[in-house]
């Protein structure tokens, strides 16, 4: 009995260790994408960026859905880091924002997005063009 306890704490040791070696080794880059928004009401997104990561570029596709009050239409290039990321494919998914903004010919733009994976984005940049929006957005980003 006093065997199976020692092996059974060993193991959850183990186990622990081997968890905190996974997140030692995540890993971080810099993105850059350029995102086109239109929308009445329901609005959608599209578009384009680049992930570099540990010296090689992977290009990306960019997508997303926007409900609630927006009008307009707007380009907005955003630069920044990822964080916590093991792979490039880790940047791949679904993040979720809940926002509002105004932009009236050129605007500033900052945001914190994580995805599924635990992938961090911190991004900031501009946005031109006409665009209001009080909404619930999801952004989709895939690797090409």
């Amino acid at each position: 009995m006093k065997i199976a306890s020692t092996l059974r704490a060993a193991l959850v040791a183990i186990a622990a260790l081997a968890g905190l070696s996974t997140a030692a080794r995540a890993d971080g880059g810099t993105v850059v994408l350029t995102i086109y928004k239109a929308g009445w009401i329901i609005g959608g997104s599209g578009g384009s960026g680049v992930l570099n990561f540990r010296g090689r570029a992977y290009s990306l596709s960019t997508g997303g859905l926007d409900y609630g009050l927006v009008f307009g239409g707007s380009k907005t290039v955003l630069r920044g880091r990822v964080s916590n990321i093991n792979r490039p494919s880790d940047v791949a998914g679904v993040y979720g924002a809940a926002g509002a903004g105004l932009a009236v010919g050129r605007g500033a733009r900052a945001i914190v997005l994580t995805n599924q994976k635990g992938a961090v984005l911190e991004l900031s940049g501009y946005q031109t063009g006409l665009m209001a929006n009080a909404d619930l957005s999801g952004l989709a980003i895939t690797m090409r």
